[in-house]
């Protein structure tokens, strides 16, 4: 007997499923930078403030209120450090691609941009 090996596409011919993040007002919250984080420590935060707010008062509705104002202030503020420093770094890698390629073009040539020429005039 034979055995049949099944055939094999080619990984071009291959479909990939469609793998859809959260969709929200048209936009897919899974490629912005930062958003994921934010939204977790700020969850998580929220959450363990307001648990150890009623673990002392026992207050349910003050501790529900201050778990919300906890969630917002901890995303927003991780949210505004992470994008300052996401955009530092985008800044810092723009620079550094620009400098490569001024680097390649004036790759073996004596004279570049920052080179001058400097004539020294000798006393005899």
């Amino acid at each position: 007997m034979t055995e049949e090996k099944p055939y094999i596409l080619p990984e071009s011919k291959v479909e990939k499923p469609d793998d859809k993040g959260l969709i929200l007002f048209g936009r897919d919250v899974t490629q912005i930078p930062c958003f994921r984080n934010s939204f977790l420590y700020g969850t998580l935060g929220g959450l363990g403030f307001g648990l150890a707010h009623f673990m002392f008062t026992s207050k349910i509705v003050k501790s529900t209120n201050y778990s919300v104002y906890a969630f917002s202030m901890i995303t927003i503020g991780y949210w505004i450090r992470c994008r300052y420093q996401y955009s530092k770094k985008k800044f810092e890698m723009m620079q550094l691609q620009h400098a490569l390629e001024q680097h390649i073009i004036y790759e073996g040539v004596e004279e570049g941009p920052g080179v001058k020429e400097t004539i020294e005039v000798l006393d005899i």
